[in-house]
């Protein structure tokens, strides 16, 4: 398989890569996201920068967890490009652009297994509190 290259960033990229990713994750983890990781896409693939993946247990909680996400990056001025995805089948599919969000309930996310597909790109540091 081919590997799609690009050029490096400059920090000042970087940051840019991480505002948004950080800022949904804090809002996933105030409504109990949990093993919520974020893997550097640069120089991986060209659909994002970044890829978010959460965990819910249970479908009434991803759905709380999709409103806060929408509903304060709406407020930060940013709305998902594209919605992928029901409560009901446990993934949804948020594209922010720069940042593709996956939030699962637990089963899907074991079995889609992302993890393991993308475990070769470096995480990022969402400096979320433990």
């Amino acid at each position: 398989m081919a590997r799609l290259v690009k050029a490096v960033k400059s920090t000042d990229d970087e940051l840019d890569v991480l505002l948004d990713a950080r800022r949904i994750a804090a809002l996933a983890a105030e409504h109990h996201a949990f093993d919520i990781c974020a893997y550097d896409m640069r120089g991986l693939t060209l659909i994002a920068d970044s890829f978010l993946l959460l965990s819910v247990s249970s479908e009434p909680q991803l759905k709380a967890v999709y409103n806060a996400i929408r509903t304060g990056m709406r407020e930060a001025g940013v709305k998902h490009i594209r919605l992928e995805g029901t409560p009901a089948g446990g993934w949804l599919l948020l594209d922010y652009g720069s940042v593709i969000v996956h939030l699962f309930r637990e089963e899907p996310r074991a079995f889609y297994d992302l993890d393991s597909l993308w475990g070769d790109a470096p995480l990022l540091d969402l400096d979320l509190e433990a």
